[in-house]
């Protein structure tokens, strides 16, 4: 049985548009593999602390120093990290805000890096820990941003998941939302399209 690891960004949760192109693509998936498994993690609902001194000292501390306080940290860590691990594909939504990554989506990212358990440093340098998985990203942006300087997300995400070994990354853009109806309308119909043809 496959597991499939939803991961909504939007603010407005399941609401966001980023959020619906990732359910398109989890219906998808589902006809396909009618047997398959489907977590859903909604930062938007069950947001995760911003990263700080408490919570990065809970992760430099030996584990038999750890406070209870810490061990919590650890403990929602880890759990943010066996989600990626049980998935045998990850759907990440993804909208632009202030041209950048969500902030909640930024939290998730500081409690899954961890060195030891994510990834480790070598003499040839840092190495990815959960490998051999297909990431697809879903991004929703009202303006047109895709291959020009203004368009931080992609390499930013590209560049954290292959740092922790997650290098088959597909992106399906869905821009000029909030351009006007039909700039609208041929941006979700291009990622409707697309949408399909990954799924099979």
């Amino acid at each position: 049985m496959k597991t499939l690891l939803q991961i909504n960004t939007s603010l407005f949760a399941e609401n966001g548009q980023s959020s619906k192109l990732t359910q398109e693509f989890v219906q998808s998936w589902l006809a396909r593999h009618p047997d398959g498994r489907v977590v859903v993690r909604d930062l938007a609902k069950a947001p995760l602390p911003h990263l700080d001194a408490a919570r990065f000292g809970a992760f430099l501390a030996k584990p038999e120093e750890r406070t209870p306080a810490q061990q919590a940290v650890i403990a929602e860590s880890d759990a943010l990290i066996d989600e990626i691990r049980r998935a045998d594909v990850i759907v990440l939504g993804l909208p632009l805000y202030n041209f950048g990554v969500p902030s909640q989506l930024k939290a998730w990212i500081d409690h899954v890096a961890r060195a030891g358990v994510s990834f480790r440093y070598t003499a040839n340098g840092p190495e990815g820990l959960l490998g051999g998985r297909k990431l697809y990203v879903f991004a929703a942006r009202g303006g047109r941003y895709q291959g020009t300087p203004a368009d931080t997300q992609t390499g930013y995400v590209r560049t954290f998941f292959n740092f922790i070994g997650i290098d088959d990354i597909e992106f399906v853009y869905a821009e000029g939302l909030n351009m006007g109806d039909e700039s609208r309308r041929h941006a979700l119909d291009a990622a409707a399209a697309q949408i399909e043809r990954l799924a099979a």
